[in-house]
């Protein structure tokens, strides 16, 4: 442990060993350093440009083994360290330096009872203390505290967690002056599935089923990133053309829920002819996904070492037709859209966040392209067909609701060009309904993988550790929503309240997703 302190202070980050993206490595490999040298160490890589992709722990004896990985995008490596905290100590707060580690800190004390010292607001993440049968078991205990704003003429507004429609349960609180809202919180934690023990209590047969449900609508960019991670640790590699497939229905995915956001941003704003005929352009793309996999969704297609089937010769030739039907269809209602004063007008300059606050707070996907930050999995540490096929990254400046929209737009412009490509490049073995798929045997003891995949929202990461017998001894998830829901809060300040359902619906983040 001292060793490897002394080589971090000497050297840097440089000095900590580099993993790549899906590629498994020793357990034993990861330094390990005492508490204060992990925080000066994340705090240092950080400043100098590495996010964090994950916090997570593992109970061993006597205490609590943590694990922190870093991604150093421009030298497209990942790195992890890992410090042991014994019972009763404490672990020194990153996020009093480091935003980003906010919520993952809040986790941590919230699974683990670790004590972080320092964290400028340790609230129960998903928890509801004071809730009789609530959550957490903890009825009776003193309540969650909201901020507050006082003063002449501020009011206070509280939205949900029961929300009308279907969509699932979140609470917002808002504090307002007049019509303009000076803070909004977050409360999560209402819906628990128990994602990551499922997967560890689970046979290998049934993990499949419960990765495709982290996130209802992200169920192949979840699918991707789970059997990606069993591959690298049982040594197996998908064949390129199950990986092309795998490429083509991550992107049709990321298509159909991007379209659908465009029509949603358009019914919020009351430009109904966009709303329609995106709607209807999303279930053309979803009908796609249905011919490919069986399922509306995307489930069913993927499996730990390829693809259940392939495709024949006419279901390629009869998807680049219709796509470029609907490819040019949807332009032209694009332009209408983006033309229309009544669009613009209420798009431009709502819900700003600023590349800077983008960066601190560690926010991906859509949200963080559109503040300027080009964070792309497929384009910093790409994997499977993604290393050969690389896709541009799409980028705004302005950080508003105008820029998370035409972020959408320029992605689906580039991933159905994507999707054409791949169509007409899959080889002849491809062309058939059998699986395509390489055997996965069992994983290798003491290993670690973390799997990251682009999805629609943004990154996804699957981190596995195996134990001494090769059995998965922690799996952490991590969806894009985990990291960019309080970006969501800081977007409102200073905005109108009116504008929130705008706002929200320009982030669209998974309450599934971010309760596991």
């Amino acid at each position: 442990m001292a060793e490897a302190e002394a080589v971090l202070a000497e050297r840097g980050k440089q000095s900590l060993p580099s993993f790549r993206n899906a590629a498994g490595f020793r357990v034993e490999d990861v330094p390990v350093v005492e508490p204060g040298a992990l925080r000066r160490a994340a705090v240092d890589a950080c400043l100098a440009g590495d996010r964090i992709v994950a916090l997570l722990g593992l109970p061993d004896a006597g205490g609590l083994e943590v694990l922190l990985v870093l991604a150093d995008d421009a030298a497209v490596a990942l790195r992890v360290l890992r410090t042991r905290v014994a019972a009763g100590s404490a672990l020194p707060s990153l996020a009093s330096e480091l935003p980003q580690a906010q919520a993952f800190e809040r986790e941590l004390h919230e699974q683990h009872g670790a004590l972080i010292v320092g964290h400028p607001a340790l609230e129960p993440l998903r928890q509801h203390p004071g809730v009789a049968g609530g959550s957490n078991g903890a009825g009776g205990s003193e309540a969650h505290r909201f901020f507050q704003v006082k003063g002449a003429s501020v009011h206070e507004v509280a939205v949900g967690p029961v929300h009308a429609g279907i969509i699932e349960p979140g609470h917002f609180r808002f504090q307002c002056h007049g019509e303009e809202v000076l803070s909004l919180e977050i409360r999560l934690g209402y819906q628990h599935r128990g994602a990551e023990a499922l997967l560890l209590e689970s046979s290998p047969a049934r993990r499949l089923v419960i990765a495709e449900s982290i996130a209802g609508d992200t169920a192949v960019g979840h699918a991707l990133a789970y059997c990606t991670a069993m591959e690298s640790l049982a040594g197996a590699e998908a064949p390129v053309a199950a990986a092309a497939i795998r490429g083509i229905l991550l992107e049709l995915e990321r298509v159909a829920n991007h379209i659908g956001d465009l029509g949603a941003l358009a019914g919020d704003v009351a430009y109904l002819p966009a709303a329609s005929y995106f709607g209807r352009l999303r279930g053309n793309f979803l009908n796609l996904l249905m011919e490919l996999s069986g399922n509306r969704y995307g489930r069913g297609l993927l499996l730990p070492g390829g693809v259940r089937r392939g495709l024949d010769d006419s279901t390629r030739a009869a998807f680049l037709d219709r796509i470029a039907r609907d490819e040019a269809e949807l332009e032209a209602v694009a332009d209408l859209m983006f033309d229309a004063a009544s669009v613009l007008a209420r798009f431009e300059r709502t819900g700003f966040v600023s590349e800077a606050t983008a960066r601190e707070l560690g926010l991906v996907g859509v949200v963080a392209r559109a503040s300027g930050v080009a964070r792309d999995v497929r384009h910093d540490h790409p994997a499977g067909v993604f290393v050969s096929a690389e896709l541009p990254v799409a980028v705004a400046k302005t950080g508003d609701v105008m820029a998370r929209a035409l972020v959408r737009r320029l992605e689906v412009r580039r991933s159905l060009a994507f999707v054409k490509q791949q169509l007409r490049a899959l080889p002849a073995r491809a062309l058939a309904t059998r699986a395509l798929a390489t055997e996965v045997g069992a994983a290798a003891p003491g290993r670690m993988v973390v799997a990251l995949v682009e999805g629609w929202r943004g990154e996804i990461a699957h981190v596995a550790v195996t134990d001494a017998r090769g059995h998965l001894r922690a799996y952490k998830i991590v969806d894009p929503s985990f990291h960019n829901w309080f970006g969501l809060g800081v977007a409102l300040r200073n905005n109108p309240i009116s504008d929130f359902p705008l706002c929200n619906k320009s982030f669209n983040l998974s309450y599934a997703g971010h309760d596991l």
